[in-house]
């Protein structure tokens, strides 16, 4: 077989593998046989570049970030529905809808909650998805819906032009993952499932929106070229023969069973992959649908069905603090057993202590309980009149349930967090953190060996991680020998780095990497540091009051003396070989944009750092320069309207000082005096 015959046939394999995992649920291979052919594709077309197609399996993922979306204008507006949430607004949508149309026949489907977007195919290739937006108006997303593997990137025996409508979302199972490894990694988690779908949607890195997990149920034809459909479930089945995931439906002529099909719906709606936040019934016929037309912002032939969030009473039998893999601390209502939505409650958040107060929750008060967005149990009001007598206030601890280490508010006034720097409960977080690219840089040691092991009980500071022997980490599950030599090589080696990257693996609160390069370079050794009043460290331009208190109490606590007193047996260095080279750019802002070809853009930006100057993400009137490699995007057109200076990467080297050129007369033309000379 030629290659261009395997290559093919390859495309084939996977692409019915896709259709099968993500479209039916029905996965026919096992997660490595299919990882295995997708290697093979990739080295076929590494080799071969001129066989590579936009419609191949290995392309849905692009390599470059956006600089930022462009609009799209919808050839077809993407409507929203009236919403209706009684039976009696569903009964006279049905009675004006009877009164003009002939044949009523609808069609009822669940209500996803996620990102409705549109998706264009020509001559059964996608080349372009958008989001609704103000449904005249959206962004160009395409990049980031090629990642979407239920999306065909091309269908056979399509029209020429094919418009259609469907509906982004997170499975709920990927939802609680996420969350999971972004609480391990010390992120803001998400609130539901339809902000995290609609966030991923909106990354301007496709590489960030396909490690996201999402997916799309179709439900409409906007726009196609042929003959016309006479029915919406006619459409809906031609989609889903091209192979699309489509929304199911139910089609009945009864209103009686419309009511029952909706309750149906609402009842199982944790069954659902999806979140659903009502039903949807529409008029099946497209021609009666032509004759009711639509008002000025809804089509008269569809109506929203929207359930109530279910609410039941219960008793408050304790209130616990649970200890986060960050720190904070989160109180918990224990409630007496009451069925919602289909599920048990036995507990609900009660968010900070700010939320238990202005409800004033108290332990034996009857409470109103709800799940907010269908998913967590809330506590609504209390039910003064059911209140027992003797029942006080409720405090949060002033030491962590889990350590006894002293807890801190934070400085937005929002959560209560534990100070101690070896408090178990935030272990896992911790090591993932203290083991990062930015922070020790320890290869191999990513958050699923790090909880293996703490599982394995292995490790229960960072300190412990230098202490692990062979035989302890080949044990692990998916480890061996060979992985356990690396890493523990990789131990080895960090135990060498500079006292900036071990600051920042502290993790301590307002001090980041540029905070911890600043002091690193600033004292010298850890001990100096440690030893430093809060008006030292304030002396030092870019710390201050609130990092220089947080430094101070965090060398004071105890949990944090006994840490570096363990690091420092087991020998990671306490001192800094970095120092400023100087304050050549000082009081400058840059902002580098484009691809370098000698470093990295983070690498560019650490070297004009240590020159003094400051290193922004975004154009403002005070920027003093933007640095533009190759591919220079929407960056440099606004450098270029607000005329902000402008280096290339050859008079970037001149600045730095790594190459021979004019340095100086680079130099007056970022100076803030030269450019206020020449506004003047």
């Amino acid at each position: 077989m030629d290659v261009r015959a395997q290559v093919e046939q390859l495309r084939r394999q996977l692409n019915e593998h896709n259709y099968n995992y993500y479209v039916l649920d029905a996965p026919t291979i096992p997660d490595y046989e299919y990882d295995r052919m997708l290697r093979q594709l990739e080295e076929l077309e590494a080799a071969h570049p001129e066989l590579i197609t936009p419609d191949s399996p290995t392309q849905r993922v692009g390599g470059q970030a956006l600089e930022a979306f462009q609009q799209v204008v919808h050839q077809v507006p993407l409507q929203s529905l009236q919403d209706v949430f009684s039976p009696e607004e569903l009964e006279e949508f049905d009675r004006r809808v009877r009164e003009s149309a002939e044949e009523v026949e609808y069609l009822v489907e669940p209500k996803v909650d996620g990102l409705s977007v549109a998706l264009e195919y020509q001559d059964g290739v996608f080349v372009r998805g958008a989001t609704r937006g103000d449904g005249q108006v959206g962004e160009d997303v395409t990049e980031n819906l090629r990642t979407i593997k239920s999306i065909p990137m091309r269908i056979e025996g399509a029209p020429g032009r094919l418009i259609v409508r469907g509906e982004v979302y997170m499975p709920k199972k990927t939802f609680a993952r996420l969350n999971e490894e972004r609480e391990v990694q010390g992120k803001p988690l998400f609130a539901n499932p339809r902000n995290a779908a609609a966030g991923s949607m909106r990354q301007l890195d496709p590489k960030v929106a396909a490690a996201r997990g999402l997916n799309i149920v179709l439900f409409n034809i906007l726009y196609w070229d042929g003959p016309s459909f006479g029915t919406d479930s006619g459409s809906l089945d031609w989609l889903k023969s091209l192979r699309f995931k489509v929304i199911d439906y139910v089609r009945t002529d009864r209103m009686d069973e419309v009511r029952e099909l909706i309750a149906q719906i609402g009842d199982g709606r944790e069954n659902y992959p999806f979140d659903i936040d009502g039903a949807v019934v529409k008029l099946d016929n497209l021609t009666e649908r032509d004759a009711l037309g639509e008002t000025a912002k809804f089509p008269r032939w569809a109506a929203a069905y929207k359930y109530p969030p279910e609410q039941k009473e219960s008793v408050v039998q304790d209130i616990v603090v649970q200890v986060g893999r960050t720190g904070v601390l989160t109180p918990k209502a224990v409630v007496a057993p009451v069925r919602l939505a289909g599920t048990t409650v036995t507990n609900a958040t009660l968010h900070n202590q700010d939320y238990i107060t202005e409800k004033d929750i108290r332990i034996g008060d009857t409470v109103v309980v709800q799940k907010a967005g269908e998913i967590i149990p809330e506590i609504v009001r209390v039910v003064l009149e059911k209140r027992p007598q003797g029942t006080a206030p409720y405090r949060m601890p002033e030491t962590c349930p889990v350590c006894g280490a002293p807890v801190v508010r934070d400085e937005d006034g929002a959560h209560i967090r534990c100070t101690g720097a070896e408090c178990p409960a935030q272990l896992l977080r911790n090591l993932t953190h203290f083991a990062s690219r930015d922070a020790m840089d320890i290869e191999g040691l990513g958050p699923a060996v790090v909880e293996a092991l703490v599982k394995a009980e292995l490790v229960r500071t960072p300190a412990d991680l230098y202490r692990l022997k062979e035989e302890q980490i080949a044990g692990l599950d998916r480890m061996g020998k060979k992985s356990a030599r690396n890493l523990l090589a990789a131990l080895e080696k960090s135990k060498g780095n500079d006292l900036s990257k071990l600051l920042y693996a502290f993790g301590i609160r307002q001090a980041g990497q540029k905070a911890a390069k600043l002091l690193a370079a600033h004292f010298g050794t850890l001990d100096k540091l440690a030893g430093a009043t809060e008006e030292e460290l304030t002396a030092i331009d870019d710390i201050g009051e609130i990092t220089a208190r947080n430094l101070t109490e965090w060398f004071a606590a105890p949990q944090s003396q006994h840490l570096i007193d363990q690091l420092k047996e087991v020998g990671v260095s306490m001192e800094s070989a970095a120092r400023p080279v100087g304050d050549l750019l000082a009081g400058l802002t840059f902002v580098l944009t484009g691809e370098l070809t000698r470093y990295s853009r983070k690498e560019a930006g650490e070297k004009l750092e240590a020159l003094g100057a400051k290193v922004s993400g975004s154009v403002s009137k005070k920027t003093s320069c933007v640095v533009a490699g190759e591919a220079a995007g929407s960056k440099l057109r606004k450098a270029q309207e607000l005329g902000v200076p402008v280096l290339d990467e050859g008079q970037l080297l001149v600045l730095l000082g790594e190459e021979g050129g004019d340095q100086e007369g680079i130099l007056s033309q970022l100076s803030p005096d030269v450019q206020e000379k020449e506004k003047v």
